[in-house]
């Protein structure tokens, strides 16, 4: 059993075995964000938009129809995160499909969020029967996935919703099996696609295929 430490953001609570690994976001992923979140805004006189992949700019005042800076913009998300054990439930499936991954392989948590809601969503994951080790950081993945996984010869897998989070763990982490998975949601119709060696996963059974075969091929 590996023990992780870090410098930056704080791995030293995550202790991998001598197995796969799988890192998986939480926002959109393992967890609904946009579709709660536009209710959370309507309750507080707003309303999302989308026109293009952001929120800045495309969140509105329902009284005024002007557009919230981004400050406003971001004290929302954040009031969100506070009260996101209200708000927020999983995808169908993800509960029996980790668990039984993890059975297997290690599996964390990479959540993008200020670590100070990291509690709030460890409460809410663990409700869910997710308890696997959870990393909330707003530093860019690719270097965390690659401090996590080392130099370990083992598969290893990355799942995400955004491209640019993708890119990243491609850039650090070569043979990493990169999966891309987002809701059917009005925002994501409207968000950059991954390019290159980056695959599509069409719901948690899919993921659940395509990561297991990549660990049948000892691809590490």
């Amino acid at each position: 059993m590996t023990e992780i430490f870090d410098l930056r953001t704080d791995l030293s609570h995550v202790r991998l075995r001598d197995r796969p690994l799988i890192v998986c976001d939480v926002d959109d992923v393992v967890l609904h964000f946009v579709a709660p979140f536009q209710d959370f805004l309507r309750g507080e006189g707003h309303e999302l938009l989308p026109r293009s992949f952001r929120l800045t700019g495309n969140i509105i005042s329902t009284q005024t129809r002007i557009a919230l800076e981004q400050g406003d913009v971001r004290r929302l998300v954040e009031a969100f995160f506070e009260a996101q054990e209200s708000w927020q439930f999983p995808f169908d499936l993800v509960v029996q499909t980790l668990e039984t991954l993890g059975r297997d392989v290690d599996v964390v948590f990479l959540t993008a969020m200020p670590p100070l809601y990291q509690e709030h969503r460890r409460r809410l994951l663990d409700r869910l029967g997710l308890a696997f080790p959870l990393i909330a950081s707003e530093e860019p993945k690719g270097p965390i996935v690659q401090r996590l996984h080392a130099e370990r010869p083992l598969p290893s897998i990355f799942i995400d919703d955004m491209a640019h989070n993708l890119h990243s763990v491609r850039d650090h982490l070569a043979q990493c099996l990169l999966l891309h998975m987002m809701p059917d949601s009005p925002l994501h119709v409207l968000a950059p696609k991954p390019a290159g060696n980056i695959v599509r996963a069409t719901d948690w059974p899919h993921a659940a295929q395509l990561i297991r075969a990549h660990i049948r091929s000892g691809a590490a």
